[in-house]
């Protein structure tokens, strides 16, 4: 998992000078290979860790130094050159989904440098599709789709989105919001052919038998999504009741999935009001009639909408937080 973090490597004293600026700002770490710092050691540690890596030096030196680790424009940190001067600040990687456009603009406002944007739908001046999921916190369910929606858009077409979801706002001039089914792009928490942007609008409840191993917990939610037709970034955080919190195959499976765990005790599952599924074997044993569904409830503050999911000692619920969309797609 990205740490969140900025990381800033510098080559001269004044390239320091303006890294330090740019990290009083904005924040993170500064480097300096004159300190001993290995370029190659890091850059391997920044781009495994943080969720931006800026270069204040040559572009040549950086493109040079991340080549070996690129992947994925779904996994990649954000990655930004900026002379030493602090005239241009360059998006190289990421620009779009790991945000290197917008930092790049944020570091042009620090330091008064130019932001050198040079992905086709920001030059072009039209929407980007996965700049806008970035921003409102929606993932892309599959990254290879975006091309043939931006390559519509940069031809002058309307696309079509379809949301499970509501959406704030007035649209951009060139999306439509329609109830077709042969939508560009669908917002909602189950895949489609078409590109699907995925909210964090589930909160996942867990119930499990004692000593249950995290293999058997991630087994068992593969099946479930699968059964479900979830889509697994749908889910934002996990809860259980408080008699788990010393379940390690449970904490790290949440741990291994990046969602905080929380616990509620029994009295506060069991003045959840809903149509919950009672057993009488929960209740023997926790003091409350239903553990998962009535978890997930609490922690959405939301409708239960996949109710008790049962098998191999685990079960699994999810109910629906409320979240609110809009077509703000930047924010530098």
């Amino acid at each position: 998992m990205k740490n969140g973090e900025i990381a800033y490597l510098a080559f001269t004293e004044r390239g320091r000078a303006l890294a330090q600026t740019l990290g009083e700002a904005l924040g993170g770490t500064v480097s300096c290979t004159r300190d001993g710092v290995s370029l190659g050691d890091w850059t391997a540690e920044a781009f495994a860790f943080c969720r931006a890596l800026v270069y204040v030096g040559a572009a040549g030196i950086a493109v040079r130094a991340i080549a070996p680790h690129l992947v994925s424009k779904a996994s990649d940190p954000a990655v930004i050159a900026v002379d030493e001067c602090g005239r241009f600040a360059v998006p190289l990687a990421s620009g779009h989904l790991g945000g290197a456009n917008e930092l790049a603009r944020r570091i042009a406002r620090v330091c008064g440098a130019t932001a050198v944007i040079t992905t086709a739908t920001d030059a072009n001046g039209v929407f980007a599709v996965d700049e806008w999921a970035r921003v409102q916190g929606m993932t892309v369910a599959d990254t290879s789709k975006i091309k043939a929606v931006s390559a519509k858009l940069l031809a002058g077409k309307t696309i079509a989105v379809r949301s499970a979801f509501p959406i704030d706002g007035e649209s951009p001039k060139d999306v439509t919001l329609t109830e077709a089914d042969g939508a560009d792009v669908w917002v909602d928490v189950r895949a489609h052919d078409a590109l699907t942007l995925v909210p964090s609008a589930l909160a996942l409840g867990i119930g499990c038998k004692r000593g249950t191993a995290r293999e058997k917990l991630e087994n068992r939610f593969t099946r479930f999504c699968e059964e479900n037709a979830i889509l697994p970034a749908a889910i934002c955080a996990a809860a259980t009741i408080d008699l788990k919190r010393d379940e390690e195959g449970l904490s790290a499976f949440c741990a291994a999935h990046g969602w905080t765990l929380s616990y509620y005790a029994a009295q506060e599952l069991a003045a959840l009001d809903g149509d919950f599924t009672p057993s009488v074997f929960v209740a023997q044993t926790t003091g409350v009639d239903n553990v998962c569904e009535r978890a997930a409830v609490k922690l959405a503050d939301g409708e239960l909408t996949v109710k008790k999911n049962a098998g191999d000692g685990v079960t699994f619920a999810l109910a629906q937080k409320d979240i609110h969309l809009d077509w703000r797609w930047q924010n530098g």
